[in-house]
């Protein structure tokens, strides 16, 4: 056991070939704090919402807050295997992120649209962080990039169509 611990305590760094580590890194950090803002607006209207669309909209922005929490973990966990740090306080999320806030409790229909504008937004951050990350020869961060951009390109469509 103690020859095994030597062996991996002696290793060399891994090099796995991705170049521009630390704008993907910057991209992760961008997306992470967009997919949090979106997180607590999206669970902040399912709390909010009220009229004849109440129960679609609840169970609908409950699937899609909770499907991102988890994602916001992944995206964090990779740009701390990139080397860097993911952010650290709301205050860097809030500053790096594109996603603002209406002002006032929003009419559910403004909700839907608000939403359907955030996920619409969002996928194209994901679009510039896949294709930077394919000129960077990074597949993990652009497969990682694809399945957050095709939720986000659903979940707009979804708000959408909800919308008309």
């Amino acid at each position: 056991m103690t020859e095994r611990l030597r062996v991996v305590a002696n290793a060399e760094p891994v090099q796995t070939g991705v170049k521009n580590a630390s704008a993907l890194a910057a991209g992760l950090r961008h997306a992470v704090a967009d997919t949090y803002r979106l997180i607590f607006k999206t669970h902040a209207y399912h709390w909010n919402v009220e009229g004849p669309q109440f129960y679609v909209l609840h169970h609908l922005t409950d699937e899609q807050y909770n499907q991102m929490f988890p994602a916001a973990d992944d995206l964090a966990e990779r740009i701390r295997a990139l080397g860097e740090l993911a952010p650290f306080s709301l205050a860097e999320v809030m500053r790096l992120s594109v996603i603002t806030d209406l002002v006032g409790l929003p009419t559910t229909q403004e909700m839907i649209e608000d939403l359907a504008k955030d996920h619409a937004v969002v996928a194209v951050g994901f679009h510039a962080l896949f294709n930077l990350a394919v000129e960077s020869n990074d597949p993990v961060t652009a497969d990682l990039a694809t399945r957050r951009l095709a939720f986000h390109e659903q979940a707009a469509w979804m708000l959408r169509s909800t919308a008309k």
